[in-house]
């Protein structure tokens, strides 16, 4: 659609209300106030919904790998060839072996339940997602006694770097007197904050070795944790340790394990996205009631210029510019405000929380301790086209209506 200087100086002037016009201005405004919001709003949620689902991705598979290798019944035994086949594998990246149990875990000034994980030294400092974050201690004493706790768990134990924790397990030992339950008692070597609740709360890695001892496995371990190079290919690629491994083992994917989790959060996004969208239609409807009564209010002018010789294509593209430079300047506004408050959501949070005095993102209930967000340059690009297009649909029906006026009939009572 080319428009000649005419039509763009008489559209915009069609923007500008006059006096009398104040009314029809009112809902041009608020129609792009809808806009604005709209777009805003929809590109924040779903920046936030795409972060929180990559941070929630990146915090279990940092923690708990692609894959787990389990036997079908029992410890792995000979967990070190397992080990070396799997890695052998196109696409995987390692297959560490780990000991796993639930536990008590107690101080002299608190207790709480905990999950201990028995990993090599080695291959715990292998972890990024881990060496990343330590905040006190270092991994170089993690060995022999020396454990690693999640921040949030020693804090409810009132425990820091140099402090001793003890552990009881449920699965006792048999005596004389009946059945005893474990204690072992560790020195806490470092403690980590992952920003996931659940992790910071509830995980003491120990040495494998001592793992092993403390949960009898033997010369054997609970499961292979295994990375692979591509994590949306970890089911095809558990199909072919699977079949290079035999009947005997029981392989599971992060898919698998966190299925109803990550099935929530795709539902919970894409339903956020259709209840934000209909922000944006209602400004889309605002727009056409603004425009029909801009016809209507503007019947004289487009009967005087068809008179001096404006055809109705030309009445048609004045009237659609006035309604979709609504839509524009909304979009692009939207875009601006959604992806500064996007980049900077942490921060806002901050300032309110510090206003009001509560906390807005406990991570008791969100898992994480900071809000996450990532923009998605294709999702921001389709919010725009889609606001773009609702605005642009908007301005059909009014301005046909426009170029259909017989002046004639607009003129007679003049």
């Amino acid at each position: 659609m080319i428009l000649n200087p005419f039509e763009r100086m008489v559209a915009f002037r069609y923007l500008r209300a006059r006096r009398q016009e104040g009314f029809i201005s009112v809902i041009a405004i608020f129609s792009l106030l809808g806009i604005v919001l709209g777009v805003a709003t929809l590109i924040i949620v779903m920046s936030v919904m795409n972060g929180f689902r990559a941070a929630l991705l990146s915090s279990i598979l940092g923690i708990n790998g692609d894959l787990g290798v389990y036997a079908q019944k029992g410890p792995l035994e000979n967990f070190a060839s397992l080990a070396l086949k799997v890695e052998k594998l196109r696409g995987v990246l390692s297959a560490v072996p780990i000991v796993e149990g639930q536990v008590m875990a107690t101080t002299e000034t608190g207790a709480g339940g905990a999950l201990i994980r028995g990993i090599r030294p080695e291959d715990l400092r292998g972890q990024a997602l881990l060496t990343r974050h330590i905040l006190a201690g270092s991994l170089k004493n993690f060995g022999g006694d020396g454990v690693a706790l999640g921040y949030r768990l020693a804090e409810s134990l009132g425990v820091g770097v140099g402090g001793r924790v003890t552990v009881i397990s449920a699965l006792g030992t048999p005596t004389v007197f009946g059945t005893m339950p474990r204690l072992k008692t560790y020195r806490v070597a470092a403690l980590f904050d992952v920003g996931m609740y659940e992790y910071d709360s509830s995980f003491i890695y120990v040495p494998l070795p001592a793992a092993q001892l403390f949960f009898r496995t033997g010369k054997g371990v609970t499961a292979l944790q295994v990375s692979v190079a591509d994590p949306d290919r970890a089911a095809a690629i558990g199909a072919r340790i699977a079949s290079a491994l035999g009947p005997s083992y029981r392989i599971v994917d992060w898919q698998k394990a966190n299925f109803s989790l990550f099935r929530a959060v795709e539902i919970e996004r894409n339903v956020m996205f259709l209840i934000l969208t209909l922000i944006i239609l209602v400004a889309a409807f605002n727009i056409i009631s603004s425009m029909i009564m801009m016809v209507k209010d503007k019947g004289r002018d487009i009967a005087v210029l068809r008179t001096m010789g404006a055809s109705r294509g030309m009445i048609l593209r004045i009237f659609m510019l006035s309604g979709a430079s609504i839509g524009v300047a909304g979009t692009l506004f939207g875009l601006l405000l959604g992806i500064v408050f996007t980049e900077n959501i942490e921060a806002i949070r901050q300032f309110i929380q510090s206003l009001i005095g509560t906390n807005l993102f406990s991570a008791e209930i969100y898992f994480f301790t900071r809000i996450p967000a990532r923009i998605d340059p294709h999702e921001v690009a389709a919010v725009a086209l889609m606001a773009l297009a609702l605005s642009f649909l908007a301005t059909v029906y009014p301005s046909w209506r426009a170029a259909r006026l017989d002046p004639v009939e607009a003129l007679r009572y003049e």
